[in-house]
């Protein structure tokens, strides 16, 4: 019964959860904004100071290895690793769209009872980039991917191919600004709108189970994107 700690920092969503046997014990969540650096490690002592579980006893650190927020994903990524050393346990790398919709399919029923659907559904997690750009992949039911996971520009004729011939469900924070743009009768936009770390367990136990381990001296987050900087002026900083 594998006790994993889960930590999701790929998004304005700064959220730690702690599960034994893929069941959550636990969760530290918050969504007021990118104040990762100063929660994140709060969070984590919290967790184990209020489960009464030994940092020691964890079998696994699990970690969102993005793509999403270039700080938020580093912070996430450092501290995992840090722990990971400190701790002597493997890290487990989950990625963000991944735990969304394996959420997402999970619950398909909460979020489509209210609606007929007529053939296979398909899932389609946005996390927000910049402008009219999202980070995205396509699933089906079973979680497997249709789609690599891209940065996409979004525009009316975005994933026509696949709404000609099935349901989409679109979700995640990058989907609201596309829900004008892409006006096909097949496409949904419900479900979950945040990242969570509590997305994130059952991708993480069955990576335990596969011994997925990343290497924790080389291991990076998955950026996609190179990290751009702007200053007052529109100066970009390289």
């Amino acid at each position: 019964m594998p006790i994993i700690l889960n930590i999701e920092t790929s998004s304005e969503v700064c959220s730690v959860a702690i599960a034994r046997n893929g069941k959550l014990l636990m969760e530290k969540e918050s969504l007021e904004g990118l104040s990762h650096s100063k929660l994140l490690s709060v969070f984590v002592s919290d967790i184990f100071k209020d489960t009464g579980i030994d940092m020691m006893s964890i079998d696994a650190v699990a970690v969102s290895k993005g793509p999403g927020s270039y700080t938020g994903l580093r912070i996430g990524v450092s501290l995992a690793k840090g722990l990971c050393y400190a701790l002597d346990k493997p890290l487990i790398a989950v990625g963000s769209l991944d735990s969304l919709a394996d959420h997402a399919a999970e619950n398909s029923d909460q979020y489509t009872d209210d609606i007929s659907i007529e053939g296979d559904l398909l899932y389609c997690p946005m996390i927000d980039a910049r402008r009219m750009e999202v980070y995205t992949s396509l699933y089906n039911q079973k979680g497997e991917k249709l789609e690599a996971v891209s940065a996409k520009i979004i525009n009316n004729s975005s994933f026509k191919d696949y709404l000609d011939r099935y349901p989409v469900l679109f979700f995640g924070n990058g989907s609201v600004k596309c829900q004008s743009l892409i006006t096909h009768p097949n496409a949904l936009f419900r479900g979950p709108l945040k990242t969570s770390a509590r997305y994130m367990l059952n991708l993480a136990e069955e990576k335990f189970k596969l011994n997925e381990f990343e290497d924790v001296a080389y291991f990076e987050p998955f950026y996609l994107k190179d990290f751009i900087a702007t200053i007052p002026g529109n100066k970009v900083i390289k």
